[in-house]
């Protein structure tokens, strides 16, 4: 008989089975713990490196995704005139400015789509009329990937309050400086002008820039994604502060009355162009300086950038004539020579191969060095030189301020050219004498005579007199550097001369006579260098003097560049006349009653214009002429080495 299975041990499987099943459930939940636990390790990892190592980072991205900040450019200071008078200065401009993302549309943090603010077209359509641009154009610049464009600056202030009246969504329109002249175009080389960002570019603007410019500002907004302002986000202004005053020393009046001058000296003459300089002798500060062609720094984009060049400071020409009360007041300070001193003087001199003379044919003659300089013998003059030498010349005109910049404190400012002593050949020695063979600028002409009219003392000329600062008092510039160039009695002694040289009978300035005050000054002639080498056919008329002329107070030095007729008694001493007539009245400078009335200069003046008139060849203008002429005397053609 088989024997059955005992029920008790069957009965005990289930349990076992299910104590099994419980184990692998639990290893499950652990592994599954274990996994949660490294997810949520992760997470908080990331979150802890978002939140605490990139915190800065995320904190500046959305800083930058919803704050503008945006520079206001300073009130630049003003410019004036030595009287106060308003030369540049910056008043309220609109600037119009937009968001491209306000026509973008945007996506909020829940995924919410955030339309256009408004379309470009539509924007463009109504800004165009006002702004006087295309729409096309309007509509490039909203549709740009940016967060900030211009779309027009230093606007008149009426348009920006019209475009704010629209109320355009992404518009904004901001107070910004816009740089005027009042004058226009009066002393616009001297003054300069500045960008559209405010710097300066040109003259003083550009080098008191600096001083001018003032301290930017900035205003800080909050916007939403769709480019829209936030009305309760930050807004931040840190205000600007506006630039310090610069006074300068022109005369405004004086100014007007040169730049009138030389634009007719161009007119009459059929010159290519012209330029006067006006000094204080007392102080050797620029009462005017004045070049043609001019422009008006308003209205600079049809301008010629040529016309922005200061000539009388960046120009060089050779002084011809000019220079021979340099060398003869050399020769007197020497004691070579004084005013009673005689020579006798042929129409002709021989220095090595070259051959100088004379504007005239004349039989050999005794004059005196008086009469020399009221002839402007170039024979005379030579021979005077030939007794200083070489070094003494040259040290003399490097005294009169002659192949340096005279330290004006004008931007691009040139320095002349003057060889050195050691570099001259054979014909140097006369030709410089009579003011070939070396350049000026008109500046160092005119303060180069301002020392002989201030008794021999020279002087830095200046165009700035000081700043006004947020006081409003003029801290002044520090007073010029002076130094002796040659002695107060040789100096009168050269005034004197120049006296005769103008109204002289033999004087080749009559033409520079300002009625009622004596005049002392010095007629100029001189070929233009060629480009290739050697001289042109093209000269330059000069002229340079001083008034009154017992008690010097005015400077007056003219060029007038290509004229005809080519000499500078006949173009630059009449517009000297005119210039120093306004500047003694401008200055209230009282007359000494000591020059023809003016309807003998009148009378006169007539008389020469009509002679030119009535030539038909420049050669016969010469003949014609019921004045003295000044004789160009180009350096003769030959070769430096052989001499």
């Amino acid at each position: 008989m088989t024997r059955q299975p005992k029920p008790r041990r069957l009965a005990g499987l289930p349990r076992l089975l299910s104590r099994n099943a419980d184990r692998v459930a639990v290893r499950r939940i652990r592994w599954l713990l274990v996994i949660y636990g490294l997810v949520l390790l992760v997470v908080l990892g990331q979150l802890a490196h978002i939140q605490i190592v990139q915190a800065d980072e995320y904190a500046d991205a959305s800083v930058r995704q919803r704050e503008r900040t945006i520079e206001l450019p300073a009130t630049r200071g003003r410019i004036y005139d030595r009287d106060g008078d308003v030369l540049a200065t910056s008043v309220e401009g609109a600037t119009i400015y937009a968001d491209p993302r306000a026509y973008q549309g945007g996506e909020t943090a829940e995924g919410e789509i955030i339309p256009p603010a408004a379309e470009p077209v539509d924007v463009a359509t109504a800004l165009a009329p006002i702004l006087g641009r295309e729409v096309d154009d309007l509509v490039e610049r909203l549709e740009r990937d940016a967060h900030f464009v211009y779309l027009g600056r230093q606007l008149d202030h009426e348009v920006g309050r019209e475009i704010r009246d629209l109320e355009l969504p992404g518009i904004g329109v901001l107070a910004e400086p816009k740089r005027v002249y009042p004058g226009g175009g009066l002393a616009a080389q001297v003054v300069g002008f500045t960008g559209i960002d405010g710097d300066g570019l040109q003259g003083l603007e550009a080098h008191y820039d600096t001083v001018l410019r003032g301290e930017p500002g900035t205003l800080l907004l909050e916007r939403a994604p769709g480019g829209l302002d936030i009305a309760s986000g930050v807004r931040e202004l840190l205000p600007s502060q506006v630039g310090t005053d610069v006074v300068l020393t022109l005369d405004r009046d004086v100014q007007h009355a040169a730049e009138v001058a030389v634009n007719d000296a161009v007119e009459q003459f059929e010159a290519k162009g012209a330029s006067v300089v006006v000094l204080d002798v007392a102080s050797s500060e620029v009462l005017a300086m004045a070049s043609t062609p001019g422009f008006d720094p308003n209205e600079r984009a049809q301008d010629d950038a040529e016309a922005w060049r200061n000539r009388a400071i960046t120009d060089m020409f050779e002084p011809g004539s000019t220079q021979k009360a340099f060398t003869i007041a050399a020769a007197i300070e020497e004691g070579l020579v004084s005013p009673t001193t005689e020579l006798t003087v042929q129409d002709r001199i021989k220095v090595g191969s070259s051959t100088f003379t004379d504007a005239h044919p004349h039989d050999e003659s005794t004059w005196t060095v008086g009469e020399i300089m009221e002839r402007s013998s170039n024979v005379g003059t030579i021979q005077i030189a030939q007794q200083l030498g070489d070094e003494r010349l040259d040290s003399y005109l490097r005294d009169f301020g002659l192949g340096r910049p005279t330290n004006l404190g004008f931007p691009g400012e040139a320095s002349g050219l003057l060889m050195g002593h050691e570099d001259w050949w054979g014909s140097s020695l006369p030709t410089i004498a009579i003011g070939h063979g070396v350049a000026v600028t008109l500046i160092q002409l005119a303060n180069a005579y301002a020392t002989i009219a201030n008794d021999g003392i020279a002087m830095d000329p200046s165009v700035v007199r000081g700043t006004v600062g947020g006081d409003g008092r003029l801290s002044p510039n520090s007073p010029a550097r002076q130094r002796e160039v040659i002695s107060e009695g040789t100096a009168k002694a050269v005034q004197a001369m120049l006296v005769d040289a103008v109204s002289g009978d033999m004087g080749t300035g009559a033409l520079a006579s300002v009625p009622g005050y004596s005049v002392a000054g010095k007629t100029g002639t001189a070929r233009k260098p060629a480009p290739e080498g050697g001289y042109s056919d093209r000269y330059v008329a000069t002229f340079a003097g001083f008034a009154p002329a017992h008690d010097p107070q005015i400077v007056v030095a003219v060029m007038v560049d290509e004229p005809y007729p080519i000499w500078g008694g006949i173009v630059a001493a009449p517009v000297f006349a005119e210039v120093m007539e306004a500047a003694l009245i401008a200055r209230r400078v009282p007359p000494d009653g000591s020059s023809p009335t003016l309807p003998e200069a009148l009378v006169r003046a007539q008389a020469v214009l009509d002679e030119l008139a009535a030539a038909e060849e420049e050669d016969e203008v010469a003949d014609r002429l019921g004045v003295p002429i000044d004789d160009p005397s180009s350096p003769p053609v030959g070769d430096p080495a052989s001499d």
